[in-house]
């Protein structure tokens, strides 16, 4: 399953609405992948929302070192073909978060996803939440 922002802040944040759904999720998952744009994206997310930066930061590093979840690095390749993927779909409106996560996805033959973010369905993958 790849972990994605919206679905990690749902996992953490037990005052968003799919918490309970995120948290079975996430623990019935044999395998885990992010990217660490993710986990920047993560971050910033948590900020936004006023969640309290110790415990988004503390969080943030938890999941570099938890042994079920594997982060890609973001190479300068995997960017670039990112960026390729946006200028070849101006019609939508995905994030360069997003194309990095579903080429990795697609890569990892990985079709569901912990997030709320209409853009994986968009896409061919199967939101969780």
């Amino acid at each position: 399953m790849f972990l994605d922002t919206s679905g990690l802040l749902c996992y953490l944040h037990r005052d968003e609405p799919q918490y309970a759904e995120a948290v079975a999720h996430f623990d019935a998952s044999q395998s885990k992948l992010t990217h660490n744009y993710v986990i920047a994206e993560f971050v910033a997310l948590a900020s936004a929302r006023r969640f309290p930066r110790v415990a988004a930061l503390s969080f943030a590093s938890e999941l570099l070192d938890h042994p079920d979840v594997e982060v890609i690095w973001v190479t300068q390749p995997l960017h670039r073909a990112a960026r390729h993927l946006l200028t070849t779909q101006l019609d939508k409106t995905y994030s360069l978060c997003d194309a990095i996560s579903f080429l990795v996805m697609r890569e990892r033959s990985t079709i569901d996803a912990l997030t709320t973010d209409r853009h994986f369905a968009q896409a061919g993958f199967r939101a969780m939440l």
